[in-house]
């Protein structure tokens, strides 16, 4: 299925979930969306931060339209489930953010592995989750973020088990993906990074592999400003779920 008509069915409520293996040659995106008072400080943050944020669309305020990597596309409607943050806190998931616009904010658009789950699959990688009603687990870490304003906080990561004798090719391939958060950032024990029980992911679903012959590998993750909006007390912050991301028209045979 095209970008285009993927959209339409989540905006006419067709499609309401996860999206990894949706849309396999197009850009998967993280969406955060903020008043324009913080708009600044988060861009700088991302900046500061482009392995878990890289930016592929700034959109002006006000504006719903992805005018650059989604014409005729409206934030507002177009991701399958959003979450709404105010005050460091989790207030609701819901499926359209129309009820919340206003002329004041501002959407950015982030890049997500999920734009080179594709190539993995293809390349015979096994990602069980993949086109599946499930999603990639998630995990809180202790690797930390570099501050920008009220932003502030810890990384988050996905995990995908890869067999011992291929990590050099997981990794050359997800590097050429340097706009969808590129090389994973470690690469085996999970404690090293903060993660005390694997078995339990704090976002997205489980994913357990028992052979002893295939190892954890961690990608940052965009799902990381969720964290931050929690662990910073942001008053007002609109993301996708996760899982749930925004499709653009970009394709991802353009590695970036």
């Amino acid at each position: 299925m095209d970008s285009i008509l993927f959209r339409k069915n989540i905006r006419n409520g067709n499609f309401t979930g996860q999206t990894s293996g949706e849309c396999k040659n197009f850009v998967q995106t993280n969406v955060v969306i903020l008043d324009k008072k913080h708009a600044y400080d988060f861009l700088v943050f991302c900046q500061r931060n482009s392995k878990p944020c890289p930016i592929i669309e700034v959109l002006d305020p006000g504006d719903f339209e992805a005018k650059i990597t989604a014409p005729n596309s409206d934030i507002r409607f177009d991701v399958p489930k959003y979450r709404v943050f105010m005050n460091g806190k989790l207030r609701e998931e819901i499926n359209q953010i129309d009820s919340y616009w206003n002329k004041n904010l501002v959407t950015f658009l982030l890049g997500c592995s999920f734009s080179f789950e594709h190539e993995l699959v293809e390349s015979n990688f096994y990602l069980p989750y993949y086109n599946s009603s499930k999603t990639v687990p998630m995990y809180n870490t202790n690797i930390s973020t570099i501050p920008s304003g009220d932003f502030a906080g810890n990384m988050v990561v996905t995990l995908r088990w890869i067999h011992e004798s291929r990590i050099e090719e997981v990794v050359e391939i997800s590097s050429k993906y340097t706009n969808s958060h590129g090389s994973p950032v470690h690469i085996g024990d999970p404690e090293k990074i903060g993660i005390k029980d694997i078995k339990n992911p704090d976002y997205g679903n489980q994913w357990i592999n028992d052979d002893k012959n295939y190892v954890p590998v961690f990608w940052a993750c965009g799902v990381t400003p969720q964290n931050i909006a929690l662990s910073s007390n942001i008053d007002f912050m609109i993301t996708h779920s996760p899982g749930h991301m925004f499709i653009t028209d970009l394709s991802t045979r353009n590695k970036n």
